[in-house]
């Protein structure tokens, strides 16, 4: 049953109408026969039976014995018409159920094979028109429109995805306007209590170079800190925008350049470096899989206590980092430390932006994978960045 299911549409509508083509070849036959069986039994009341009898006892291989057609005057006006129907069945029965037998497989091809699924399309566009989401497309057979109902469902996945994208984005411009006021309206408003504290002093006559030194040095730090800041958004939106580009990823290179990266960072801690895998070379960005790395290296030498430990696995399809310290873990929301800006663990991010986690989440995802924060059992905080696979 499951093999009938499952074939395409046009081996489904030959098979029908082969069964029901094969149905109504017998059926007429069986007609047509009982027809002529009743033609020939109302005949047979208008002939001379004893002298057909005796014909017929006299039959050979040179001739055969019939029951002629009576006359229409000789026969009664029901055995006519009775007489009329049996000749139109087996003129025109074969005719006759081999339309009905094709109807009938062209109804059954709609009601089993395109009926359910585009019941089952409609109800999903009716709710995608709704903008509900919260649904799956069921359909499991295997033929055409089978497939184009799991793209329906992979659609609704996708669309699924990008609201969540859409949605988180929606929060980092949120956040973003919150750290552009933050950041910006804090130095300002420093550097305009110097000024009016210069403008004091002068007016008092009691400005001294020495004030004024200091007064000067704290205002280049504020401004330094605006300065600091608008390269960071200059860089944000610049990772946003940045194309991957797509090349042969060595393991034995990549760990060689991590551990060059760990040397500058972390020169008081120990580093545990494994291939937990190697079973192929990896097509993907470089330098994007490097500073991720890099990243999330930084951020487990702010933690650690002593050792931080490295597993890289590496296959045809797929990339894996895993990053692990022996510091206290995560205290904070998993899912808010990987948004832009999240200022509520310090150590956290890039020149305290807030943007070490985002980048490194917003490169994974680019990459087709993801980034897992999660602690240890034993204690300790563990970063995975996942990369899948690129296309040329």
């Amino acid at each position: 049953m499951d093999k009938i299911k499952n074939l395409s549409l046009k081996k489904t509508i030959l098979l029908y109408l082969c069964v029901s083509l094969i149905c109504s070849f017998l059926l007429s036959a069986l007609v047509g026969g009982i027809a002529s069986e009743v033609q020939q039994q109302i005949w047979w009341k208008y002939v001379d039976q004893e002298q057909y009898i005796q014909a017929e006892a006299g039959e050979n291989s040179n001739y055969t014995v019939r029951i002629p057609r009576p006359s229409a005057s000789r026969m009664s006006r029901w055995d006519h018409q009775v007489s009329e129907l049996c000749d139109f069945l087996e003129t025109y029965s074969v005719l006759l159920i081999s339309l009905a037998g094709s109807g009938g497989a062209v109804f059954l091809f709609y009601r089993n094979k395109l009926k359910p699924p585009i019941e089952e399309l409609g109800r999903a566009s009716k709710m995608i028109g709704e903008n509900n989401l919260d649904f799956q497309v069921d359909y499991t057979n295997k033929d055409e429109m089978g497939q184009l109902c799991q793209e329906f469902e992979r659609m609704r996945r996708q669309l699924v995805l990008n609201n969540q994208k859409l949605w988180r984005t929606i929060e980092e411009e949120k956040a973003l306007r919150s750290a552009v006021s933050h950041d910006l309206r804090s130095p300002l408003s420093v550097l305009k209590g110097y000024l009016e504290m210069l403008e004091e002093f002068r007016k008092a006559g009691i400005l001294d170079q020495e004030k004024e030194g200091k007064m000067l040095e704290a205002s280049r730090k504020q401004v330094q800190r605006m300065d600091q800041f608008v390269d960071m958004m200059a860089k944000l939106n610049s990772l946003e925008q940045r194309v991957l580009k797509a090349g042969p990823v060595i393991a034995k290179e990549l760990e060689q350049e991590i551990r060059q990266a760990f040397t500058a960072l972390g020169r008081d801690k120990q580093l545990d470096f494994h291939i937990s895998e190697n079973t192929g070379d990896f097509l993907g960005d470089r330098e994007v899989i490097l500073e991720v790395a890099e990243n999330l290296l930084s951020n487990a030498c702010r933690y650690a206590e002593k050792v931080i430990e490295i597993d890289l696995s590496v296959t045809s399809r797929e990339l894996k980092i895993r990053v692990k310290d022996d510091g206290e873990g995560f205290q904070e929301d998993k899912e808010e430390l990987t948004k832009a800006f999240y200022q509520q663990n310090i150590k956290d991010s890039l020149k305290h932006t807030g943007l070490g986690m985002y980048i490194s989440r917003l490169y994974c995802e680019k990459h087709g994978g993801s980034l897992l924060l999660e602690n240890d059992q034993a204690g300790g905080a563990v970063v995975t960045a996942i990369f899948r696979k690129l296309s040329h």
